[in-house]
C-alpha cells in the first residue's frame, strides 16, 4: 500500500511537472492563435469593403460628410447596445465584467464574423473571456442567447414601425421566439446542450431581470441603428427607417455562413426600399451602410483594444 502511494505521489508530481512546462507553450500557442485570427478576419473586413468599392463610391457620391459622421456615431451607440446585451447576459449568469474589459472582449471577438462561418465570434469570445475568469459555457450561452433576443426585439419593431397589414407574416415567428425568451426554457435548453457536450452546467441560471435587461438594451440598439440609416436614406422618415433596418438585419441573422449575413441584408434592404428609392440608389444605400458597420466594427474593436491596454 505505501509503495503503491509512492508510485501515485511520483506520478502525480511528475504529471504537475510536465503541465507546469507544458503552460508556457500552451500560453504562446494561444497567443498566436488570437493574432492570427484579428489578422484573418481584418483581412476579411478590408476584403468586403473593396470587392465592393465602385458601388460603394456612388452610394457615397449622394452623401454629406455630416450625414456620414452621423450615421457612424449612431452605428457607434447601436455596437454598444449589442455589448451591453452581451454583458448583462454574461453577469446574470454569474460572471460580471468591468466595462472596458467586457468592450475588449465582445468588439475584437465580434471582427470574427467577417469569416465565413458563424463559430469564430463565440470561439474568440470564449477564449479571450477565460483569461478574465469566465468560464468558456457561459461564454458560449451569452452569445447564443443574444440572436433570440435581437430576433424577437427586430421583428417587434419591424411590427410597430413597417405597418401590421404589410408585415403581419411576421407574427407567426413570435410566439416561438417569446418562447424562447422566457427564462426556464431557456435554462432547460441550455443544461440539456452542457449535459450533450459532457460540460458542467451553469452555476447560475438566467433570470427574468437579466432577460428584460438584454430586451430593453436591444431595443436601444434597433433604435440606434434606425437612426444610422435615416442619415443615408431619409425618404421614409425616421421610424421607417428603424423598421427598414431591424427588418433587413433580422434576415441577415438568420444566414450562419454567410459572414455578418452579407448579401442577404442588403438584399432585403433593396426591397424594403423599395417604395420610396428605385433599385440603383437603393444599391447604393445598402453598400453605405454596410461600409460604414464594418468602419464602426473597426473603431470598436480598436478603441476597446487600446483602452484595455492601457488598464
Amino acid at each position: 500500500m505505501a509503495g503503491g502511494s509512492g508510485a501515485a505521489g511520483l506520478s502525480d508530481g511528475s504529471a504537475g511537472a510536465g503541465d507546469e512546462a507544458a503552460r508556457p507553450r500552451r500560453s504562446a500557442a494561444r497567443t498566436a492563435i488570437r493574432y492570427v485570427f484579428l489578422l484573418i478576419a481584418l483581412g476579411f473586413g478590408v476584403w468586403a469593403v473593396a470587392r465592393q468599392w465602385d458601388d460603394v463610391v456612388a452610394g457615397f457620391a449622394g452623401l454629406t460628410w455630416p450625414a456620414l459622421a452621423g450615421s457612424l456615431v449612431a452605428v457607434v451607440a447601436a455596437l454598444l447596445g449589442a455589448m451591453l446585451i452581451w454583458r448583462t447576459l454574461l453577469s446574470d449568469l454569474g460572471s460580471p465584467l468591468p466595462l472596458r474589459a467586457a468592450a475588449k472582449v465582445f468588439f475584437v471577438g465580434q471582427l470574427g464574423k467577417y469569416i465565413p462561418g458563424a463559430i469564430w465570434p463565440v470561439l474568440a469570445q470564449m477564449e479571450m473571456g477565460r483569461d478574465l475568469g469566465v468560464p468558456r459555457s457561459r461564454s458560449a450561452a451569452a452569445f447564443f442567447l443574444m440572436m433570440p433576443i435581437q430576433l424577437a426585439t427586430g421583428l417587434l419593431v419591424t411590427l410597430v414601425t413597417l405597418g401590421w397589414d404589410r408585415y403581419g407574416w411576421l407574427l407567426l415567428f413570435l410566439p416561438l421566439l417569446l418562447v424562447l425568451l422566457e427564462p426556464k426554457v431557456v435554462n432547460g435548453v441550455i443544461g440539456y446542450a452542457l449535459r450533450r457536450l459532457k460540460r458542467e452546467p451553469l452555476e447560475r441560471p438566467l433570470t427574468r431581470r437579466g432577460m428584460l435587461a438584454a430586451l430593453g438594451w436591444a431595443l436601444a440598439g434597433w433604435t440606434a441603428y434606425g437612426v444610422h440609416f435615416f442619415f443615408i436614406a431619409p425618404q421614409g422618415g425616421l421610424l421607417f427607417a428603424i423598421g427598414a433596418f431591424a427588418l433587413s438585419w433580422s434576415l441577415g441573422i438568420l444566414t450562419f455562413v454567410v459572414p455578418a449575413g452579407a448579401g442577404v441584408r442588403e438584399v432585403a434592404m433593396v426591397g424594403v426600399l423599395a417604395p420610396h428609392l428605385a433599385a440603383g440608389p437603393a444599391i447604393a444605400v445598402a453598400l453605405t451602410s454596410r461600409v460604414v458597420i464594418i468602419v464602426g466594427d473597426l473603431i470598436c474593436a480598436g478603441l476597446a483594444g487600446i483602452a484595455a491596454r492601457r488598464d
